[in-house]
């Protein structure tokens, strides 16, 4: 029997987020031997099924795609893609492996999870309370700028959180994460004021890389074997390591992070995925 009060009317059937979009990380390798099964009209026919599909458009359209090169013997290529719609992300997916290229097309990891607003992004008056107690004099005019430009900039950061724009960078780093269980350093027995505390200090490190490194992260839990899906988009791959490098050494990773594979990308659409995999 439902506990629900008789005057909460319940919210309608749907696959879409009431806030926030699905996000999904496909990697893929070609099959070698069943490539040279194929004639040439077929090899040829599938390059172009390949190439519609990648291109994003009518039905199947999503709201983000991108597709990497990847280095390494895990995977050749992989796409990232996100939409409010599940299912459109998933007949982009069904449209490759359906193409003539399908059979010698091998799916070798995924991740699915949504986009979300972080409980440790600071509210306004969060916001407020951190600056009073980093020393900040409230009522002065260097405390009220900074309170009226975080005010100003929250609503386009949570935006950018929920649904957001992928920059056209080179490079791309992704990897799954956890939060530890063990006795001792079970993240989930903090208090809240500790965690938000150590994943302050952790913003902070990633701030030193504006305009280096863009960064999203979205969440697994009841949706994948990981907590949180990490994306790291770098103008330079070098950004890239540096920036995971200098954030594990923050307490919230250091002591409490668990780290799935890592895998990298190098910004390429349909054909030069096809022409540096030498599909042809």
């Amino acid at each position: 029997m439902s506990t629900r009060p008789a005057s909460t009317p319940l919210p309608e059937p749907s696959v879409v987020p009431s806030q926030g979009w699905h996000c999904s990380h496909y990697c893929y390798r070609f099959d070698r031997a069943r490539l040279a099964q194929l004639t040439a009209a077929q090899l040829q026919a599938g390059r172009e099924a390949f190439v519609a599909a990648l291109e994003n458009d009518g039905e199947t359209r999503c709201e983000r795609l991108q597709g990497y090169i990847t280095s390494g013997h895990r995977a050749d290529w992989i796409l990232m893609m996100m939409d409010p719609d599940p299912l459109k992300i998933d007949a982009i997916h069904q449209r490759i492996l359906s193409g003539p290229l399908g059979a010698a097309i091998e799916p070798t990891w995924s991740f699915v999870s949504m986009s979300e607003i972080s409980e440790y992004v600071p509210s306004v008056e969060d916001y407020r309370k951190r600056l009073i107690a980093e020393g900040e004099a409230e009522g002065t005019p260097t405390f009220d700028a900074k309170m009226n430009a975080y005010e100003r900039r929250l609503p386009m950061m949570n935006q950018q959180r929920l649904s957001p724009e992928f920059p056209d960078w080179p490079a791309a780093c992704f990897y799954p994460m956890n939060k530890s269980r063990d006795v001792g350093r079970n993240w989930f027995t903090e208090p809240f004021s500790r965690r938000n505390q150590l994943m302050a200090e952790h913003a902070r490190s990633g701030i030193a890389f504006a305009g280096r490194v863009s960064q999203l992260i979205t969440v697994g839990v009841g949706l994948d074997d990981w907590e949180w899906m990490v994306t790291l988009w770098g103008r330079n791959p070098e950004y890239l390591r540096e920036i995971v490098y200098k954030m594990r050494f923050d307490q919230a990773s250091a002591v409490y992070a668990e780290f799935g594979p890592f895998y990298v990308g190098y910004r390429a659409g349909a054909a030069e995925i096809l022409q540096h995999c030498r599909i042809s």
